[in-house]
């Protein structure tokens, strides 16, 4: 492994600083670290077919959400799928992708608009979506999560006031109930910011106010699958509205997932990050997940050579965790 060391300090430098970003910076080092460690690639190509298949099951349990939505007339059909910029993000680092964006997003960036962002897992939507909001000072993020954990939160509600168990929730999930459920959500400005609120069922509070409390509990957590199952329609419809809303004041919002939602949701600003090569993202993965369990244990004056050795012995550990080989 020494012969590994010396060729790779060369290309970036291993340190618990970098380990400890936890960032495409960490990922990359890593990366160039271990490529010639033959069981790191092995582990790396595992993280890309279980990616690749989570992707794809995911991909599958939206569709159906998103064709029962239409069935329901809560979404419509498209005559046609939105078109997207392909950003290749292959050796570029996440700054260089955030500046492509900005760049196409042009004056729209200073005056208000809704930025998509799609593509496989391991792609960097995530670093990307942190990037542009460290550049774009009017830059929000959305997340459809905590709507889903309203519509639980409801649900359950329901439940409790007709005497229903929560075991028996997805019978009660009809069109009907659900639409109801939706009417109880307002979204706009509360307290100075955009929120959602809250009022229905003896219920009346926002989000922000209940975001680590009332909806982080075990109860609505556990639900929230089945719920969501039977919703996708509602709360991308939900959404769409809420996005459009904020961006019509100002605000750019970046919107990271999957085509089969976000295509629901108006905007000429559409991004779709791409690999050429798919074996990259199970080593970001890997790779990820390696520094993140090594610097837990590491000294602050470990050099180089500790840290590879270090992240060989994860490896293994791994390898031999999972009988790959």
């Amino acid at each position: 492994w020494l012969k590994v060391a010396k060729c790779c300090t060369a290309a970036m430098s291993l340190s618990p600083a970098l380990l400890r970003r936890q960032d495409d910076q960490t990922s990359r080092a890593v990366i160039e670290a271990l490529e010639s460690y033959a069981p790191f690639i092995t582990l790396a190509a595992v993280e890309t077919e279980a990616i690749m298949k989570r992707d794809e099951e995911d991909g599958v349990k939206l569709a159906d959400g998103i064709k029962l939505a239409q069935e329901k007339k809560v979404l419509p059909v498209l005559s046609e799928p939105p078109q997207y910029q392909r950003i290749d993000v292959q050796g570029k680092p996440a700054d260089a992708v955030a500046e492509e964006i900005i760049t196409a997003l042009g004056a729209a960036k200073d005056s208000g608009c809704v930025c998509i962002i799609v593509g496989l897992s391991g792609t960097g939507k995530g670093t990307t979506v942190s990037k542009l909001q460290q550049r774009i000072p009017a830059a929000s993020t959305w997340s459809n999560g905590n709507l889903f954990r309203c519509l639980t939160l409801l649900a359950l509600e329901h439940c409790k006031q007709k005497g229903v168990d929560a075991s028996q929730l997805e019978g009660e999930l009809t069109p009907e109930n659900l639409q109801a459920w939706m009417g109880m959500l307002e979204f706009g400005q509360f307290g100075g910011d955009f929120d959602i609120k809250i009022t229905g069922l003896g219920l009346a509070g926002t989000v922000s106010e209940w975001a680590t409390t009332v909806l982080k509990s075990a109860d609505i957590g556990k639900n929230i699958p089945v719920v969501a199952r039977v919703t996708q329609g509602e709360v991308v419809s939900f959404a769409a509205t809420a996005i459009t809303t904020m961006a019509s004041a100002g605000r750019v919002i970046l919107l990271e997932g999957r085509e089969q939602t976000v295509d629901f949701i108006p905007s000429p600003y559409r991004f779709c990050l791409t690999l050429a090569d798919t074996s990259i993202i199970g080593k970001r993965q890997a790779a990820m997940k390696l520094s993140a369990q090594v610097v837990k244990a590491l000294a602050d004056e470990a050099s180089h050579d500790d840290i590879l050795a270090a992240l060989q012995r994860e490896v293994d550990a791994e390898k031999a965790k999972h009988t790959m080989i």
